[in-house]
């Protein structure tokens, strides 16, 4: 039986949002109730994809009616062609997957084929890589083209959860900054119980004023009772206080209150594209462990032939950019279990660099904004001496000032910053210009843990 026309292009002019059922006019409503189901799927059969998927959103008789595995499969076979069925990889499909008879398993299906099919298509462009960063040059694109997001979860501790969209975001050279404005349906600072980073990969469908289906890609879970307890705090304005909770994520909390005015992440771009894409909605991506090759000719392998790329920005504009190759340290260097790569030397006044712009971390929330003096994002990338990362640090910091002058070469103010973590520390050392307000960086500093260096390399420094 041909399908009329006249209903086919009625359904496609439905309008989709929350209430589109009562937008309907009325005599559509009655034609549509009038009509029996095995017409009803019968026009619905003359639907593509986004059509079928924007009908689902009518109402609950046409949600049911548009997860037919019968309309899905036509949809899958015609644009994708009869495939191999794979076995499932991972906890979401486990729990996704069910007999071709269960509604929905088509649809699904459908969805996961053709997320596969372009990130395929675009996994070749990771394979270009900058020979400054050692990072896939173009990380940006792929992210975009991929229409890739990402999505914060929070929980208090009654079990409650929120989950906020995106307010902005801004990329830089080889990290991305993410921030969320918390809003007055949040729980206080005190009050969160966790958060969870998700990467969200939605999939490319013409469908105007819907959220598009897509799969959630864990990327951090965070324990908030420990963290809060640790959290320091990297700088202040008139309005918030900036808490570090770990590299890479602080929350602004509103001064003399204790609710949260906005949280930031800070992403590098090692392996970005495949945690926000390749792990499940529970579970995070997990890089697979590849060890460089051993080498027992040279006694000082893991202690030469670094490559280091650091990128100073704001959250507006970049500071400074840059490389420094064939970082070494001797054996007699080896001080209190750390391996210390020297980039800027402060007798070294050639090697010295002067920032761009003021070390201002600038923020906005609402119908509120306000920047914070003295504080910058780091995004540090070290490459071992087979080009491949050996470590990748994207994370707020403060500068402190010195009473001790760093260098007697320049006239101003002395400060410092200085990064750690688990296997490394980063040392900066800064001058503010008297005269010019501007800052020089004097001296740059990287500590590898022996440790890591041992286990990356298996050495026995």
């Amino acid at each position: 039986m041909a399908a009329p026309k006249a209903a086919v292009s009625r359904l496609r002019g439905i309008r989709t949002s929350k209430r589109a059922d009562k937008s309907l006019p009325a005599s559509t409503r009655n034609f549509m109730e009038r009509l029996p189901s095995e017409i009803l799927i019968k026009i619905l059969s003359y639907l593509d994809a986004s059509a079928l998927f924007s009908i689902s959103h009518v109402n609950k008789l046409f949600h049911q009616l548009a997860n037919d595995n019968a309309l899905w499969k036509k949809i899958y076979i015609a644009e994708l062609g009869k495939k191999k069925k794979r076995e499932p990889k991972c906890i979401d499909e486990l729990l996704l997957r069910m007999e071709d008879g269960a509604a929905g398993y088509w649809k699904w299906l459908y969805f996961k084929t053709v997320a596969a099919r372009d990130m395929n298509k675009w996994k070749r462009h990771l394979g270009h890589i900058s020979r400054y960063t050692g990072l896939p040059s173009q990380t940006e694109q792929v992210l975009r083209n991929l229409d890739i997001t990402w999505e914060l979860t929070v929980t208090d501790k009654s079990g409650h959860e929120s989950t906020l969209e995106l307010s902005r975001s801004q990329f830089f050279e080889t990290s991305v900054t993410l921030c969320w404005s918390a809003g007055c349906y949040l729980p206080s600072y005190q009050q969160i119980s966790t958060l969870q980073l998700h990467g969200v990969r939605r999939i490319a469908l013409n469908c105007p004023g819907l959220k598009k289906p897509g799969w959630r890609s864990l990327m951090a879970k965070l324990d908030m009772q420990a963290l809060t307890k640790s959290a320091q705090v990297i700088g202040q304005d008139r309005l918030v206080q900036l808490q570090l909770l770990q590299p890479g994520i602080i929350i602004g909390v509103w001064r003399d209150q204790s609710s949260v005015a906005f949280i930031m992440f800070t992403l590098h771009f090692h392996k970005l594209v495949e945690r926000s894409t390749q792990g499940s909605s529970v579970c995070p991506f997990v890089e697979p462990v590849v060890k460089p090759p051993f080498d027992d000719i040279d006694p000082e392998c893991g202690l030469h032939g670094y490559q280091l790329h650091i990128v100073l920005h704001n959250t507006v504009c970049k500071l400074m950019s840059g490389s420094f190759s064939q970082l070494f340290c001797r054996r007699t260097q080896i001080s209190d279990g750390l391996i210390q790569l020297t980039a800027i030397s402060s007798t070294n006044l050639s090697q010295h660099t002067r920032l761009s712009c003021s070390t201002t971390l600038c923020w906005q929330c609402e119908a509120l904004q306000g920047a914070v003096e003295n504080c910058c994002i780091m995004s540090l990338t070290l490459l071992d001496e087979f080009k491949k990362p050996f470590t990748c640090v994207t994370s707020p910091v403060a500068m402190t000032l010195e009473k001790t002058p760093v260098s007697y070469d320049y006239d101003g103010e002395h400060y410092l910053i200085h990064h750690q973590d688990s296997d490394s520390q980063v040392k900066m050392e800064l001058v503010r210009l008297k005269d010019q307000q501007h800052f020089v960086l004097v001296s740059l500093v990287v500590y590898l843990s022996v440790y890591s260096v041992n286990k990356h390399f298996g050495r026995d420094y």
